[in-house]
C-alpha cells in the first residue's frame, strides 16, 4: 500500500480505488454515501488485498 493511497483514502475513499476498476468504485461509492467510516473501512479492505 502506498501512503499518498492509504490518505486518499482516509479523505475520499471513491477515489483512492478508482483503478481497481468500476465495481469496486461503486461499491465505495455507495458505503462512503451511507456513512464515511464504512467508505474508508471498504476503501482500505481493497487497497490492502494482495490478490488484486
Amino acid at each position: 500500500m502506498n501512503i499518498l493511497r492509504v490518505l486518499l483514502a482516509i479523505v475520499f475513499p471513491p477515489l483512492s480505488i478508482i483503478d481497481k476498476g468500476c465495481g469496486s468504485f461503486i461499491i465505495i461509492f455507495l458505503l462512503t454515501l451511507c456513512g464515511w467510516i464504512p467508505g474508508v473501512i471498504g476503501a482500505l479492505v481493497i487497497l490492502n488485498n494482495p490478490n488484486r
